[in-house]
């Protein structure tokens, strides 16, 4: 399986990509191979206005799946995010590319943003018949029902670790069709050290640096979230 990740820091925080790949290795006993186009702060619409690193790859990436995912913090709005987020997802399709629209989720201090986001993307996959990975669902209902789990880096907008194990559990489990459930590892694994507060970016010698291990009852949490909404999604 070949993934292509199209969107920005909300995509390569932690590394999610490798963690993405790490799980579905569990899951399937086979890595997919992660290719990403994520840059700080971009929208679907900066991607396409870079037409020709989006078409190349699409075209002639032999890719299964791309995930898109839009400018979360602040959020582009209905109009723009379904403008382009179409328009990507049509270029994926004539070109046997299943597209896959990724969920984010609202600022911690601002929770009530996330029903235009939620609506917004449900809409675009309803529309385009991409499928949906509802990634923030899972980070509102955790919110609500325990807040004691911090899935917020502390500037309150990108994904803590633990966020970031929702998000590739979530994906993982939409595109290898697993539960998630089956996952033992609780250990996250990541080999850059992100310091938002001074836009640097440090690489470390070996993931054994930056080893981050979950509670295994806060893992086994995030995993049953997201088996949940990935049956509901399916069931709707």
């Amino acid at each position: 399986m070949r993934v292509l990740f199209i969107g920005n820091s909300h995509t390569f925080f932690n590394d999610m990509p490798h963690l993405f790949a790490s799980m579905c290795r569990e899951l399937t006993g086979e890595a997919p191979e992660a290719t990403m186009l994520a840059y700080g702060g971009r929208s679907l619409q900066w991607h396409c206005d870079e037409y020709f690193a989006l078409r190349f790859a699409i075209l002639y990436g032999n890719y299964d799946y791309c995930v898109l995912q839009q400018q979360a913090h602040p959020f582009p709005g209905v109009e723009t995010t379904e403008t382009w987020g179409t328009r990507i997802i049509e270029l994926c399709k004539a070109n046997g590319v299943t597209p896959v629209v990724y969920m984010t989720w609202a600022e911690k201090a601002k929770p009530e943003n996330f029903a235009v986001m939620e609506s917004t993307y449900t809409a675009l996959a309803s529309a385009t018949g991409a499928l949906l990975a509802p990634v923030g669902r899972a980070f509102d209902r955790l919110r609500r029902e325990h807040p004691e789990l911090e899935l917020y880096y502390r500037d309150g907008e990108h994904a803590s670790p633990a966020g970031d194990y929702l998000i590739a559990a979530m994906l993982a489990g939409l595109l290898t069709k697993k539960d998630v459930r089956a996952l033992s590892s609780s250990a996250i694994d990541f080999r850059v050290s992100i310091d938002m507060e001074n836009n640097r970016v440090s690489a470390l010698e070996s993931a054994a640096d930056c080893r981050i291990t979950l509670d295994e009852a806060e893992a086994a949490l995030l995993c049953a979230t997201v088996q949940e909404e990935l049956e509901k999604e399916k069931s709707e």
